[in-house]
């Protein structure tokens, strides 16, 4: 089975830095990057060297719900992750992230982007399906990894921020999702 990471450097320097941004939605946010960084490395573990860019993606992949105020968040996390990424001198990875970022929500398959990026939205499909859609998950892993991480109240914010949309853009309520 597969051994749950409970702790990332990297990615709890991410959401430190950035704490206040998530104000009172920090933990459900924190868990949920958590959620889908062990979800993917289930989904993805023959892909040697992928981890750091798999914790910046987790990290980054919704931030823009908070850090820009928009329920249409994709670029603006891209953007984000792009940013950070030039910052520290990775550029050469900003294909894998973006890609990550930006197909996190296609509904069909993103085999055609690369093994990492479809194993990154199957994991993210996984979390806001609350375990419903396992995409190929361990059963016993995906329900100690929910366990491990429990929700606190992300998946309610998630329904708050989709009503919020609805009402005003009744004719793109989920501008976020991708047929490919």
């Amino acid at each position: 089975m597969t051994e749950i990471v409970d702790r990332s450097a990297l990615l709890d320097e991410l959401l430190a830095a950035s704490a206040s941004v998530f104000g009172s939605d920090f933990r459900a946010y924190r868990n949920h990057c958590y959620r889908v960084l062990n979800f993917t490395l289930a989904l993805a573990p023959s892909l040697e060297g992928t981890r750091e860019k798999i914790e910046i993606s987790a990290f980054f992949h919704d931030v823009g719900i908070w850090t820009d105020g928009t329920f249409d968040y994709v670029e603006p996390s891209a953007a984000r992750a792009r940013q950070y990424l030039e910052e520290r001198q990775r550029r050469e990875w900003s294909r894998d992230v973006t890609a990550m970022i930006t197909r996190h929500h296609q509904i069909t398959s993103a085999r055609a982007q690369g093994a990492l990026v479809n194993a990154f939205r199957r994991a993210d499909w996984a979390d806001v399906s609350l375990g419903v859609l396992r995409t190929g998950l361990p059963s016993g892993f995906a329900d100690e990894v929910l366990r491990t991480f429990p929700n606190e109240g992300f998946h309610r914010r998630l329904i708050q921020l989709t009503l919020a949309r609805v009402r005003r853009h009744p004719l793109r309520p989920l501008p976020m999702l991708r047929w490919s």
